[in-house]
């Protein structure tokens, strides 16, 4: 929809008037009597060291991509098309140049590529995260969304993308990124934020009156950040929260876009179409502009949008000249940052009663949800849209609560449990040893903005649900195996796994489901046993479903055991 994609408009040149005469414009008479504006440095080494200035305006430019787990293909199809050679070139980049810096978001894309590297591209990439010039931000398996997951799924998905990069890089993130769900909520900013060890959310979409009113605003309210108070029971757990600026409304691009070969900055004089001068100009408007509509003298520019830095000289080659030339003007300083850099001098560093004087403090119900982006599109639709799916998630969410309490307790291996599969998992890519891994990588996929929220296409959604299927399939073989050595059935017969003990949840076919009037495990045998098990903390009373194959069934045909 127009309204899914706005936020990654990007500015372009020619879309401010100009103020000073630009040299392409001058006739050849007046070129000849004059020198260019800018010339390139000696051997085209252009300096990109600057740093944060006191008493100037400090543009952070920061390179990103947005990179859907799923959306438009499916999650392995973005991977092996367009996310892969993100993480290649970017790497490749970042090594060139020391002050180049990118940031990683969604870690179930990185884990692929990372489960594909070379030893020596992993070695560029941690030799990169340790001089922080590659920094993970939110660090999610996905970049969840807020309003239909409950807190376990987020928590999950976070915690899964977290282990990851500290059992890889030894890193953990300092800062959420959540530039595309459709609103925010008071659970992610207390407790997918602050208490992640996140102190910071930054996010592309907002409400278009909130934003209006805050651009408009004079301080504290003004601008598009304020301190967040995510819960009235906790009040010091608060986050520096806001919406990016975008070009001006907001959204997660910003006033410059050099991926592709449309925008190229020209700067060397002896070649035709020379332009360096108007992205200078157009640059310190920009900056200025944005100013009027900020607290500090810091600013944040989101470099970049959906799926962009597939070849990643596009951007940093431009980049680095322009950070040359704008510091060269000398009106505005420019520089590679992260949002978390940005955070750091836009808030942290200052002292309190500045803090108190710049930013709004907001309450819990000060959320961003529903959303709207004019007086009649509210984002609301994607609370009940795909149900199949959301319920797919519910209960596949219980049910890896329940194998993870019945692992431990019954100490099954994953060797046991997929001796007993007959067909390879295929839960890749891994994070831990577990039988439950899979599924808790499955689920994680599910909870993506554009996944469980119903926005992707079909396809997706059928992609989403097989894999959860797949994944449950395997927790249900070692939940077979934990409830047998549980209930002490003889190891040969729980060795057969779900011959054994059979579950009726759905994931091997509709012989296997509840709702069915035929359950398999249920059909043509004379007696079978029937385990309960109670994965609470506390005694619980409830009516057990058995479908059976044939109404003179009776009780004492059943031989019951819990």
């Amino acid at each position: 929809a127009p309204q899914e994609i706005a936020i990654t408009a990007s500015g372009h040149l020619g879309d401010r008037p100009p103020t000073i005469p630009y040299w392409a414009d001058l006739t050849e008479e007046e070129q000849a009597a004059s020198t260019p504006p800018y010339v390139p440095p000696p051997d085209f080494a252009y300096n990109t060291s600057a740093g944060p200035v006191p008493g100037m305006i400090n543009v952070h430019l920061v390179p990103h991509s947005h990179d859907d787990v799923g959306w438009q293909v499916t999650v392995d199809q973005y991977f092996y098309e367009e996310v892969y050679f993100i993480y290649d070139t970017v790497s490749q980049n970042l090594d060139d140049n020391p002050d180049r810096k990118f940031i990683g978001v969604e870690t179930g894309f990185f884990a692929r590529w990372w489960d594909e590297a070379t030893p020596e591209k992993r070695d560029r990439v941690q030799r990169l995260v340790d001089r922080g010039q590659l920094e993970f931000l939110n660090g999610g398996w996905c970049m969840h969304d807020e309003a239909t997951p409950t807190f376990v799924e987020m928590t999950d998905q976070t915690t899964r993308g977290h282990q990851f990069l500290l059992k890889t890089l030894n890193t953990t993130p300092r800062g959420t990124w959540s530039i595309d769900p459709f609103g925010h909520t008071d659970t992610q900013a207390w407790l997918l934020s602050h208490d992640a060890g996140m102190p910071s959310l930054f996010w592309g979409r907002m409400d278009y009156q909130d934003r209006e009113m805050r651009r408009n605003a004079s301080k504290p309210a003004k601008g598009f950040e304020w301190v967040w108070q995510g819960a009235d029971s906790f009040p010091d757990k608060v986050i520096f929260a806001g919406n990016l600026f975008g070009t001006g409304h907001g959204g997660y691009s910003t006033w410059i876009n050099f991926d592709g070969t449309d925008e190229q900055i020209r700067d060397d004089p002896d070649l035709k179409d020379y332009n360096v001068d108007q992205y200078v100009d157009k640059f310190v408007q920009d900056a200025m502009d944005q100013y009027s509509h900020s607290v500090t003298e810091h600013q944040m520019w989101a470099c970049g949008t959906d799926f962009q830095y597939q070849n990643a000289d596009h951007w940093y080659t431009n980049l680095d000249k322009l950070i040359h030339y704008v510091n060269q003007n000398g009106t505005v300083n420019a520089f590679y940052s992260t949002p978390t850099e940005y955070a750091d001098w836009a808030y942290f560093k200052q002292d309190a009663s500045k803090k108190e004087e710049l930013y709004q403090t907001r309450g819990p119900r000060d959320d961003q949800v529903p959303l709207a982006d004019d007086a009649h599109d509210y984002w609301s639709g994607f609370f009940t849209s795909r149900p199949a799916l959301k319920r797919q998630v519910r209960v596949a969410t219980n049910l890896l609560a329940a194998a993870r309490v019945l692992e431990i307790l019954a100490n099954v291996s994953s060797a046991a449990v997929f001796e007993t599969m007959l067909e390879d998992p295929r839960p890749a890519p891994t994070v831990g040893t577990s039988w439950t891994d899979g599924l808790e990588g499955a689920v994680g996929l599910a909870t993506h903005h554009d996944g469980m929220s119903g926005t992707e296409r079909q396809d997706v959604t059928d992609d989403y649900s097989l894999r959860i299927a797949e994944q449950a399939t395997i927790a249900e073989a070692g939940i077979g195996l934990a409830m047998a050595t549980l209930a002490g059935i003889d190891d040969d017969a729980a060795a057969e796994g779900a011959a054994a003990i059979a579950q009726c949840n759905c994931n091997q076919g509709p012989a296997t489901c509840l709702n069915a009037s035929v359950c398999a495990a249920t059909t043509d045998r004379d007696a079978i046993g029937l385990l309960a098990w109670n994965s609470l903390g506390a005694p619980r009373t409830e009516v057990l479903f058995v479908p059976v194959s044939s109404s003179s069934s009776e009780s004492s045909d059943w031989l019951c055991a819990g």
